[in-house]
């Protein structure tokens, strides 16, 4: 194996593909029921491309954070017309609502669960502290375990095998190896910048801030638990990217071989023919990056 590249692609597994986003360019991958491959490319619109403030640290992980949602919302749906064989069906605002939905969800299965089951237990263990530790320990518990079980599920099993493929083909290509099957099955399921790996430092994060944290009530508390979930994310994403940048020093190994630990649970072994699927993302998100160069 080479030398690495720099890091500039980057991506998620959506239903039987792989969608990668490029410097400018989204690009999609699915394999289509009648056994070929459907492509497809657009143009990434973003303020990181038009704003100096979007691109600050602790603001930037906010922006990719949010994109990340919006576009992967839309591909993996996109995804699912592929499979059903129709047109794209949901416009920008069924996007939009689901998109919510499932923020909306996620904060209170993560957030005010963990939260309102110490809670009843707070006079008993004594101090805030101690509650708040236990309550980000209760969350981890839970963050894992909702992996655990999601991924006893085929379909998702078969989605996390092209998330393995997705990160082997980025291996690959940051290595400047060849992306064919043969050279990119050797590469590991795990990444250090996957989404995952972002997932598990904002519970640590968490467990630090929230730790010092008084305890008010159930109203006040709450509040403020969300709004730190903005600077806990952007925290995070400044973690995960300093660690990916300086992948060979001994103490960022430390810090992201817990997220590559996790990984055992989202990612799986693909096939060769996953492995064109997350190629053929690659390849369109490649091109279409030269063409915008080209064209600029």
């Amino acid at each position: 194996m080479s030398e690495p590249r720099a890091a500039t692609y980057g991506g998620q597994a959506v239903i039987e593909g792989v969608m990668i986003r490029g410097r400018r360019t989204i690009g999609l991958a699915c394999r289509r029921p009648n056994g070929d491959i459907y492509r497809y490319r657009e143009r990434l619109s973003s303020p990181l491309q038009r704003s100096r403030i979007a691109r600050a640290p602790f603001i930037r992980g906010v922006v990719v954070l949010w994109e990340s949602l919006d576009y992967g919302l839309r591909m993996l749906m996109r995804s699912a017309d592929v499979q059903l064989e129709r047109t794209e069906g949901s416009g920008t605002r069924g996007n939009a609502v689901v998109l919510g939905a499932a923020v909306l969800a996620a904060v209170a299965l993560f957030v005010g669960v963990p939260y309102l089951a110490i809670n009843l237990a707070h006079v008993a263990l004594g101090s805030s502290l101690l509650a708040n530790l236990v309550e980000g320990l209760v969350r981890l518990v839970l963050l894992v375990a909702y992996l655990a079980a999601i991924s006893l599920m085929p379909d998702v099993r078969r989605v996390f095998a092209y998330h393995g493929a997705e990160h082997m083909t980025i291996h690959a290509f940051e290595h400047g190896d060849p992306l064919v099957p043969e050279r990119i099955e050797p590469y590991p399921t795990a990444h250090p910048r996957c989404g995952t790996a972002f997932l598990l430092f904002v519970v640590f994060v968490a467990i630090v801030l929230f730790a010092f944290l008084p305890r008010v009530n159930v109203a006040f508390d709450l509040i403020v638990r969300l709004v730190l979930v903005v600077p806990v994310a952007s925290i995070s994403y400044e973690v995960l990217r300093f660690g990916a940048a300086h992948e060979r020093s001994p103490l960022m190994r430390a810090i992201v071989a817990p997220g590559l630990l996790l990984q055992r649970i989202t990612t799986r072994r693909p096939d060769a023919r996953m492995i064109e699927v997350a190629v053929a993302s690659l390849e369109e998100a490649i091109a279409g990056d030269r063409e915008t160069e080209a064209a600029a």
